[in-house]
């Protein structure tokens, strides 16, 4: 059985919103894992307590220190050793879990998976990547959207090499096609970084360049299963589009495709680049928000991502 890890105290609303999540992901599979939840012991009880469930539901690992927000994200994680995320990507490393999912402190999530874990053969840093709805109902991972705000062109080429595998592995696209987002469809397009990381990607036999794709033409045109940008630009692109989504709510529009936007929906985003599975999703994380970070864990993990890129390594 799989063993999929979850900080319980990392978000706005831990660990209420954790353990509600927690338990809408264990009633909703089919039975094909076990949740380990890490935080103070005491304040998972007293949820549990108030939700009306049994601590007996999880495995709770109990841990005496928590990483906030506020928190400098390599200083926390070298000092609060005990905290729920540190012990969580211990577990990670040490073969204990599976998998980690949390919604907390996005840099010192970044910080451990450096420290705590490998980084695959061949690359460089590891990236956060998330699936987007196409108009023609197609997904588009895009990646990276957040842990690298500058990137270098030859990081531009691991993120492609990194997104053609997951397309094939979880997605089920046979032979991925990878677009460089960009202000313009020639190749000289762009600022000189990515000028080059065109040039790169072009002449790389890893995986299917498309060449450039444009903002605008990205959810109405069916013409890539991958993009690949800087993170610095690709969490603007997924805010935006978020907060798109939430205007439509507000204005009273409800459709069937802007609904897919709703950060919801797809709960997390997995981490690419690293040894093991590990899944970050927004702080201010709902119960389903949480509940499908859970079930996205779960789904990597049978999908034999990790080990897709032992196989393939660069």
């Amino acid at each position: 059985m799989l063993r999929i890890g979850l900080d319980a105290m990392g978000g706005d609303f831990a660990p209420d919103n954790e353990v509600a999540g927690a338990l809408e992901a264990l009633n909703g599979s089919g039975g094909g894992f076990e949740i380990y939840l890490l935080g103070d012991g005491n304040a998972i009880t007293g949820a549990c307590s108030r939700l009306g469930c049994s601590p007996g539901n999880f495995n709770i690992v109990h841990c005496s220190e928590r990483i906030t927000f506020s928190d400098h994200p390599a200083l926390s994680v070298s000092r609060k050793t005990d905290s729920s995320l540190v012990r969580g990507f211990d577990m990670l490393a040490a073969g204990e879990i599976d998998a980690f999912a949390g919604t907390g402190n996005t840099g010192a999530m970044m910080t451990a998976c450096c420290t705590r874990l490998g980084i695959v053969h061949g690359v460089h840093r590891p990236c956060i990547s998330v699936e987007l709805p196409g108009l023609s109902g197609r997904k588009i991972l895009l990646l990276d959207v957040g842990f690298n705000a500058e990137c270098r062109p030859e990081q531009y080429c691991h993120f492609a090499w990194l997104g053609s595998i997951y397309a094939k592995s979880v997605l089920g696209v046979e032979d991925p096609r990878v677009a460089l987002l960009n202000i313009g469809g020639e190749g000289g397009k762009g600022h000189l970084v990515a000028r080059e990381a065109y040039r790169l990607m072009a002449v790389s036999g890893d995986y299917r360049f498309v060449g450039n794709v444009e903002p605008d033409s990205l959810f109405t045109a069916d013409c890539t299963d991958v993009v690949v940008t800087d993170g610095f630009t690709g969490n603007i692109f997924l805010k935006q589009a978020e907060g798109f989504y939430e205007i439509a709510c507000a204005r009273g529009i409800h459709d069937s495709y802007i609904d897919l936007f709703n950060y919801e929906e797809y709960g997390g985003t997995p981490v690419l680049g690293v040894s093991s599975t590990v899944i970050i999703g927004h702080g201010r994380s709902t119960p389903k928000a949480i509940a499908k970070m859970i079930l996205k864990a779960e789904n990597v993990l049978n999908c034999g991502l990790m080990e897709k890129f032992t196989i393939f390594a660069r």
